[in-house]
């Protein structure tokens, strides 16, 4: 597979509308293209999905590890790859480079397009560019001028390529209805927003019109990835739940999962009751935002609570926790946990996160330890304190708890990566399939 990455000094630079509209219009062209976010980031994923007509993979070195990067590459389906860099180009964790798309760029060999958009400034952009794309290991190899006008470009092109060596492919101009709304956590979903592909469309004869695509195609180099390992097939009939309220699922997440069981999905939103299942798998999304419609489908909640009751399996992530509550603010939600969640006005929890399990669970044995990220703006007000998970902000001194069990439920705010945390997800099936053993015992 080839491959090129999208990235940008820093966040709110247009990255994600430009490569929406760099995989579309390759799509166009005739090439076998897909795509890839840096960073643990769900929602982009979405809208590069949309852009490609393909599943789109995260690459992230904290989550997955090198081997997991390599594999989760190896999962895209298509000759040439295009890759969102996750905020700025050089920003990893806490106050380091490490796991950042400059990082992940130099560690897999992919030359990166760096999207500049100028900010009161003309030629203070040259030296700003040639910085970035000087430093030891950068593979910044052109640059794309963002929210400019033609008149700006033709001014800058020259004076860029004559000091940095770059090649500038070319320009976007300023154009409001193709840029995507912000949310509490991110940008509104791709599936929120009705005229999604006229947007990315559009975009995409902007880019068509303004940027040397073939320059860009040559531009792309092989590769490295590796095929993933699947583990055996289990007797485990998985339900996961994904629709506007949970979307927040890595692809190579539910591609284990279906490789090594056997996964329905369904909608919380709109489905009467939970299929019959082994596992249930509640991912994040925005449950509170949609609290008002999922609190209205009782028949739904009274299901999953039952089954909670009568001893099935669930694991929880995030929103996937909130759901699980008695309430999400003044809306009756599953009731699995006593208390409430409500929504704060600021992040509570923001990042890279290390896990050590304080007992056994579904995920492992007391002592195991799992790499994770965290990113919500709610709190959970409960009288529950006997957590599981004993947690610590990577690189830095924050630490707390989190994770409730109730019977054979696990539900936390932590999310992880099943491709880099490979033995809690065996340890979650082999958990699943004992607890079945038992139940036909019985």
């Amino acid at each position: 597979m080839k491959g090129i990455m999208i990235t940008a000094p820093t966040s709110g630079s247009g990255k994600t509308t430009v490569t929406m509209g760099i995989i579309r219009a390759l799509s166009n062209m005739g090439l076998d293209i897909c795509g890839f976010k840096t960073g643990p980031d769900y929602i982009d994923t979405s809208f590069i999905r949309q852009a490609s007509g393909k599943e789109a993979g995260n690459l992230d070195m904290h989550l997955q590890g090198e081997l997991g990067i390599k594999q989760s590459l190896g999962l895209g389906e298509g000759e040439c790859c295009v890759i969102e860099g996750a905020m700025g180009y050089f920003d990893g964790i806490y106050n380091t480079y490490e796991n950042s798309s400059f990082h992940i760029a130099k560690t897999l060999n992919i030359n990166a397009i760096l999207v500049y958009t100028p900010q009161r400034e003309m030629f203070s952009a040259v030296p700003k560019i040639k910085g970035m794309a000087g430093f030891p290991g950068s593979t910044i190899k052109g640059v794309i001028l963002n929210r400019v006008s033609e008149k700006t470009f033709r001014l800058l092109k020259d004076p860029i390529e004559s000091f940095t060596g770059l090649h500038v492919l070319g320009f976007v101009p300023e154009i409001s209805d193709i840029e995507l709304e912000s949310r509490h956590l991110g940008l509104v979903q791709s599936s929120e927003i009705g005229d999604i592909n006229c947007r990315i469309q559009k975009a995409a004869d902007i880019i068509k019109q303004n940027i040397d695509l073939r320059l860009l195609v040559r531009l792309m180099e092989d590769i490295k990835t590796l095929p993933v390992d699947y583990p055996s097939k289990r007797k485990i009939k998985a339900a996961v739940a994904r629709d506007k309220a949970f979307s927040f699922y890595y692809r190579e997440n539910l591609n284990l999962l279906c490789r090594c069981c056997d996964v329905e999905f369904f909608s919380p939103l709109t489905d009467t009751k939970l299929p019959h299942c082994d596992l249930l798998y509640l991912g994040g999304g925005y449950p509170e935002v949609f609290k008002d419609e999922l609190a209205l489908n009782a028949s739904m909640l009274a299901s999953i609570k039952n089954f909670a009751d009568k001893g099935g399996c669930i694991f929880a992530e995030g929103g996937g926790l909130i759901y699980l509550m008695d309430h999400i603010e003044d809306c009756k939600t599953v009731g699995v946990f006593p208390g409430e969640a409500m929504m704060t006005d600021k992040l509570q929890r923001f990042g890279y996160i290390d896990i050590k399990l304080k007992k056994d669970c579904m995920l492992g044995k007391a002592g195991d330890r799992l790499t994770g990220h965290e990113f919500h703006k709610s709190i959970t007000i409960t009288e529950n304190t006997n957590t599981v998970y004993d947690i610590k902000k990577t690189k830095a001194d924050k630490s707390w708890s989190c994770g409730y069990k109730y019977k054979n439920v696990l539900a936390g705010y932590p999310h992880i990566s099943f491709l880099g945390n490979r033995n809690s997800f065996l340890s979650m099936l082999d958990y699943v399939d004992k607890r079945k053993v038992e139940s036909e015992c019985i």
